[in-house]
């Protein structure tokens, strides 16, 4: 297997695996735009034709990172013509340490398994016929093992519709971008919206992201509030 950890580069402002780089570049300690992305591109497709060996895993592993580090220096370079962009420089980072943590998950469960399947597939499990007085049995013979009452009840049961999953423990997924869509639209259609009548019955995580919304909104001058009273109701407005 040709893993992404054992490319080793050697770049004018870095020297060691591609794994190391990233995570430097994560910390802001070497500049994204200093790095020659194309110079990483050719010394990985060096050390594949050296090893001679081709895992699509691994492979797709590395096109995603090179393609999430090509779009975070793309936005670092390039001027931004407009102020919808989905992803800013930073968010564009934070969305790459996600996937880089999320794939690190998965990729030690799936080593994980791997080892217990070859340290268990040595082991030969026994298995023996039916003894002979079970192999056949005359009709008479048998006798009832269950309660047809019981055996009705638990078909009835069976037939039943369940009841919806209990989702409440999973973490809404949310972003700013999303939350800044449903304060323009709510905006859009009136002048005015009252924060805790709108977003009091949804999670906490929900509403800090959204206050995160409403300030991004105030900087560039979308919206405004006001609150009469300490601890009273926010009342929102488009400017």
């Amino acid at each position: 297997m040709t893993s992404v950890s054992e490319l080793d580069l050697d770049l004018d402002v870095f020297q060691g695996p591609f794994d190391l780089l990233l995570a430097v570049l994560l910390r802001e300690e070497i500049s994204i735009a200093e790095v020659e992305l194309g110079e990483i591109v050719l010394a990985y497709v060096e050390h594949l034709d050296e090893t001679g060996r081709l895992d699509l895993d691994s492979v797709t592993e590395f096109l995603v990172l090179i393609a999430a580090l090509c779009e975070l220096k793309s936005r670092l370079l390039l001027p931004s013509e407009g102020e919808e962009e989905d992803l800013g420089p930073e968010e564009a980072a934070d969305e790459l340490l996600a996937r880089m943590l999320e794939y690190r998950r998965y990729s030690e469960a799936g080593r994980a398994l791997a080892a217990m399947l070859e340290r268990e597939s040595g082991r030969m499990y026994r298995s023996a016929p039916l003894p002979p007085e079970l192999r056949r049995a005359a009709v008479k013979a048998a006798v009832q093992v269950y309660e047809p009452d019981r055996v009705g009840a638990a078909l009835g049961d069976l037939l039943q519709t369940p009841p919806p999953p209990d989702t409440r423990h999973i973490r809404t997924t949310v972003s700013v971008q999303k939350r800044l869509g449903v304060l323009r639209d709510l905006l859009g259609k009136r002048q005015a919206i009252d924060f805790d009548e709108t977003f009091g019955k949804e999670d906490r995580f929900t509403q800090a992201v959204t206050l995160f919304a409403l300030l991004e909104m105030h900087r560039r001058g979308e919206a405004t509030w006001s609150q009469k009273e300490t601890f009273g109701r926010i009342e929102v407005r488009s400017q």
